[in-house]
């Protein structure tokens, strides 16, 4: 995944300028059906009875060299009630709605999501690193 513009100028005047970063309390999972980019300019799907939903994360560890963490539960959206169109990217927020874009990626299968479909992330599907 990628880091965004807001968290790398947060962690950057953190660590270098000594200015204070208040980290979030909770992590959510927020779809889209465009990229987000850095700048935190994607659509993210509304709608059909869509809501960001909460993410746990595992303690970091070296994954082929690269200190990583993943979620450590499933993350299951709430049935669709209305499609909420083909599903490309999925991105980390610091609020169950608005709030700051932290890390974005692409999904390796883009999914179209109808009425009464469910998605589903599952266990150490989202991966996050600093490299």
């Amino acid at each position: 995944m990628n880091v965004s513009n807001y968290l790398t100028t947060a962690l950057l005047n953190q660590v270098f300028r000594n200015t204070n970063f208040t980290r979030p309390t909770t992590i959510y999972a927020a779809l889209y059906t465009s990229n987000p980019t850095a700048a935190d300019t994607g659509q993210e799907v509304t709608g059909g009875a869509y809501v960001r939903q909460t993410v746990t994360f595992a303690a970091p560890a070296a994954v082929s060299g690269i200190v990583t963490s993943k979620n450590s539960a499933d993350i299951t959206f709430p049935t669709a009630t209305a499609s909420w169109g083909q599903i490309t990217h999925v991105g980390l927020r610091d609020a169950a709605t608005g709030g700051n874009l932290l890390y974005f990626g692409a999904l390796s299968d883009a999914r179209s999501i109808l009425a009464n479909d469910i998605f589903k992330f599952l266990i150490g599907q989202i991966s996050v690193d600093l490299s």
